[in-house]
C-alpha cells in the first residue's frame, strides 16, 4: 500500500463493510456520491487515509483546485480518494468517496483491495448511478448485481452479465474477486431528460438501499427535503413544456402496462422502491455503460 497515506491510527475493525462511490462515470446525478456523504455525514465517519493522487491522475483532465486560505495565502486541493470509517448499530462501516481516476487502474484498485483485507473487510458494496428512461415521478429504480451466489440470494441482487466497456467500479468488483473478497453493486437510475441535474431523489433511494443491507439507520431528513424540492421544481419545468410533458406520458403508460402485467409483485416492489422489472434495469444499465464508453 505504498500510495496509502494514513491521517490516522488504524482501527481495530469488527469485519466492516465498504462503501465506495467515485464521481465521474458512474455517478449520473451525482447521486453515488451524495448517498455516500450523506451515510457519511449521519454516522460522523472519521477520517482514517487516502490515496496519493500523483500516480493516478492526468492533471490535464482533472485539474486540481487553487483557493485562498486564511491570511490570502493560496492552497491546492488535488483531486482525493478518501477512506473513512464509522460505528454502527448494524457494525462497523469503511466508506471510500472521490474521483475516478484516469491511469493505472490495476495499481490504483489494488491498492483499494490491500486497505480491505488489512481491515477484514466483510463485504465490499460499490455505488453507482446511470441516466434511464424513468420519470422523476416515480419510485427510484435501483438495481443490485453481484457474482457471489450467497450475496446474490442475501441481498436480493442479479447475477450481472454484462459484457463492454467498463468504469473503474467495475475493475474493482473484478480485483475484489482476486482477492477474494465478496462485492457487490448497486445502481440508481436517474432520468435521462435530466442528464445534468443533480438528483437526491435517486441518492436518498441509494442510501436507504445501503442502511437496509447494513442494518443501520441514516437521518435523511435533509436528502429527503432536497428530493421533495427536486421533484417539485421538475413538475414545474414539465407543466412548461410539452415534449417533456409528451414523453413523460409515454414513460408513464410504460410503466402503468408493466404493472399491471405483473402478477407476482416481490417484497422490493410492494414498498415502491422499483417500477422496472430487474431484467429491464439490467439491460437499462447495459446500454447506459455501452452508450458512456462509446462517446
Amino acid at each position: 500500500m505504498e500510495h496509502v497515506r494514513w491521517t490516522a491510527e488504524p482501527p481495530t475493525l469488527r469485519s466492516p463493510t465498504l462503501l465506495v462511490a467515485f464521481t465521474g462515470w458512474n455517478d449520473a446525478g451525482e447521486a453515488a456520491s451524495q448517498a455516500v456523504k450523506t451515510i457519511a455525514e449521519s454516522w460522523q465517519a472519521e477520517p482514517l487515509a487516502d490515496i496519493d493522487p500523483e500516480e493516478f491522475f492526468d492533471f490535464q483532465s482533472t485539474r486540481p483546485h487553487v483557493r485562498l486560505v486564511e491570511g490570502g495565502m493560496r492552497e491546492i486541493d488535488w483531486p482525493t480518494n478518501e477512506l473513512s470509517w464509522a460505528s454502527t448499530p448494524g457494525g462497523d462501516v469503511l466508506l471510500l468517496s472521490g474521483t475516478e481516476p484516469q491511469l493505472r487502474w490495476r495499481t490504483f484498485t489494488g491498492e483499494i483491495a490491500a486497505l480491505a483485507e488489512r481491515l477484514n473487510v466483510r463485504l465490499a458494496i460499490a455505488l453507482g448511478a446511470l441516466l434511464a428512461d424513468v420519470a422523476h415521478n416515480r419510485p427510484v429504480p435501483i438495481i443490485g448485481t453481484g457474482t457471489d451466489q450467497r450475496l446474490i440470494d442475501r441481498f436480493s441482487l442479479q447475477r450481472s452479465k454484462y459484457e463492454g466497456p467498463t468504469g473503474i467500479v467495475g475493475v474493482l468488483h473484478d480485483t475484489f474477486a482476486n482477492a477474494g473478497i465478496p462485492s457487490a453493486s448497486l445502481w440508481a437510475a436517474v432520468p435521462a431528460y435530466l442528464p445534468g441535474a443533480a438528483s437526491p431523489k435517486a441518492a436518498l433511494a441509494l442510501v436507504e438501499r445501503c442502511a437496509g443491507i447494513i442494518g443501520s439507520p441514516v437521518d435523511v431528513s435533509d436528502l429527503a427535503t432536497a428530493a421533495y424540492e427536486y421533484e417539485r421544481e421538475v413538475d414545474a419545468v414539465v407543466a412548461n413544456d410539452d415534449e417533456l410533458q409528451a414523453y413523460m406520458a409515454r414513460l408513464d403508460a410504460y410503466t402503468d402496462d408493466d404493472d399491471d402485467d405483473d402478477v407476482e409483485e416481490t417484497e422490493e416492489t410492494q414498498a415502491g422502491t422499483e417500477t422496472l422489472t430487474a431484467e429491464e434495469l439490467v439491460r437499462e444499465v447495459e446500454r447506459y455503460l455501452r452508450d458512456q464508453g462509446s462517446g
